[in-house]
């Protein structure tokens, strides 16, 4: 347990100092600070900064095990049944999260906010690289190579409670409380994912397809704000939409459990 508090606190560090060091660079270059926010191009360098020194300090410090043991196995199959579970979940999550109530206070102003920011970095080039190319791998990286290893290794008898901790980690890295559901809903399949394989390779290729959705949505449905501006009005299309999810997620999840090695012991080494 103490490893994985180890892994989210330099994480976080990691995070906040370079956003500190941009956010001081701006107001020296610009000459004065960004009372409204950065421009999309700063935030874009912050984001590429933050992944490519998360990746040196957990490969050089060694908590990351960068052998493509797992690859050499061919995964396929994993990976391809990986990508459909992605597309098929992402209705049936939102399906949740629109039943959930709305944010309020802080919580909204704090959703508003990033939401801001992430629209600003998906209307420019380089967008995509740091929405759905970068993140993918350094969050599986550090949330299931190292967090939820580590707790697997902690208490290996209980695999689904140290599943749960490890979302419930990832929906809190996320900051922005209208993500977070969803971002647990996919931090239990990741984390299903990584304990089955000792692989973070599955998990990145779920990582990316559901990013890239969601990049993908922003530019086709000019920023939708909800399932109803992608599928349109009106209770039928809600569900005929989550229906013909459902149909492409449960299979996928079937063949997941099919293809995936249980006695592949790699992430409790």
């Amino acid at each position: 347990m103490k490893r994985a508090l180890i892994y989210v606190f330099t994480f976080l560090a990691i995070q906040f100092m370079v956003q500190f060091v941009v956010v001081a660079a701006y107001g020296l270059i610009v000459g004065k600070p960004a009372e409204d926010g950065l421009p999309p191009v700063w935030n874009i360098g912050i984001m590429v900064t933050f992944s490519l020194v998360t990746l040196l300090v957990f490969v050089k410090a060694g908590w990351y095990n960068t052998k493509p043991t797992y690859l050499r196995s061919r995964p396929w199959g994993v990976m391809a049944w990986s990508v459909v579970a992605a597309l098929g979940a992402i209705v049936p999550s939102l399906t949740i999260q629109g039943l959930l109530p709305e944010l309020g206070g802080w919580a909204r102003d704090l959703a508003e906010a990033t939401d801001k920011q992430l629209q600003g970095i998906m209307g420019v080039p380089g967008g995509y690289m740091v929405i759905a190319l970068l993140p993918p791998l350094v969050e599986e990286m550090v949330m299931r190579g190292c967090v939820l290893k580590s707790l697997l290794q902690w208490r290996p008898s209980h695999p689904w409670a140290m599943i749960t901790l490890s979302a419930a980690i990832f929906a809190a890295v996320h900051i922005n409380p209208a993500q977070m559901p969803h971002a647990f809903l996919i931090g239990l399949l990741l984390g299903w994912m990584y304990q089955r394989t000792g692989s973070i390779l599955p998990g990145v290729a779920y990582h990316w397809a559901n990013n890239s959705v969601a990049y993908a949505m922003y530019h086709i449905y000019h920023n939708p704000q909800n399932l109803e501006d992608i599928v349109g009005p009106g209770t039928r299309p809600l569900l005929l939409a989550l229906l013909f999810s459902l149909c492409i997620l449960l299979p996928a999840i079937v063949q997941l459990n099919l293809r995936m090695k249980r006695d592949n012991t790699d992430c409790l080494q």
